[in-house]
């Protein structure tokens, strides 16, 4: 695996990422979802299935005094994540570990953590033909995890009152609310992502939180591009970090056309 560096957040943090097809990439879910998650100050926070690390590291840049964890099975990631955690200077409150999120018994104390957050495997083993790359199939296919295995360690991990963030498709919400509700992890807030107006939604970012009542707020549906086909205002905001004057300047820069795929193009970022 040849890590590459690209730029996220309009170069705001850089990440070394595995190679086209070797591997999980930064895309537009991982800036979603690490804009949808709400961290308290000092927040104690674990990223399940962390990967190169993105997700922990766009949050720990909007939450400057909460701490940061995240574990995958995959040594060869994690490595890339304690390298992306120097490179942006945040290895004093990011740390990444190797574990299996279905030994989270042996490996971690229950109920220790104010949020967990992140990007399960969308499809589950056997429901669509898996990458012929390891790394791939673990990410993207369920060969290591299920869907329940992550809800499960995520109620484990929870201090009561605790919550989880996460990105799923949208074809599996039903799925995911009926597990969510079985391990009292009540969903509480979701917003659909979709392509553009007139299109189902691609995914749904939902909020969960342990041990609560039932109830849950849907936001506003999230469209990548408006009816002209520039991206929306919506999008845009995910890419943005609220302290930085500088980065809101070339974000209203890359908000007037998708066309020419500038190095400010948050799409192209993502996919470089």
């Amino acid at each position: 695996m040849k890590p590459e560096p690209t730029d996220i957040l309009y170069g705001e943090i850089k990440v070394h990422q595995p190679l086209e097809g070797r591997g999980p990439r930064v895309s537009v879910d991982t800036v979603l979802l690490a804009h949808f998650a709400r961290v308290k100050e000092r927040a104690k926070v674990m990223e399940l299935g962390c990967a190169h690390g993105a997700v922990s590291l766009i949050m720990a840049r909007r939450a400057p005094r909460a701490f940061f964890e995240g574990i995958d099975i995959n040594p060869s990631l994690v490595e890339l994540a304690l390298r992306n955690a120097r490179l942006n200077g945040m290895e004093e409150r990011v740390s990444f570990s190797a574990a299996d999120l279905r030994e989270h018994r042996r490996d971690f104390e229950a109920e220790t953590y104010d949020t967990v957050v992140m990007n399960p495997p969308y499809d589950e083993p056997g429901s669509s033909r898996p990458s012929p790359d390891a790394g791939m199939a673990t990410a993207m296919h369920g060969e290591q995890c299920t869907l329940e295995d992550a809800v499960i360690c995520a109620k484990y991990l929870l201090r009561n009152g605790g919550k989880f963030f996460l990105v799923m498709r949208a074809k599996r919400l039903g799925e995911l609310f009926c597990l969510l509700h079985r391990h009292n992890v009540k969903p509480k807030r979701m917003r659909a992502v979709h392509p553009k107006p007139g299109r189902a939604a691609s995914v749904v970012l939902v909020e969960a939180k342990r041990a609560s009542g039932d109830g849950v707020s849907v936001e506003p549906p999230l469209f990548i591009y408006g009816a002209d086909g520039n991206y929306t205002e919506e999008l845009l905001a995910a890419y943005k970090l609220e302290d930085c004057p500088q980065t809101a300047d070339k974000t209203s820069g890359a908000a007037r056309t998708r066309q020419g795929a500038s190095s400010l193009d948050p799409l192209t970022q993502c996919r470089s």
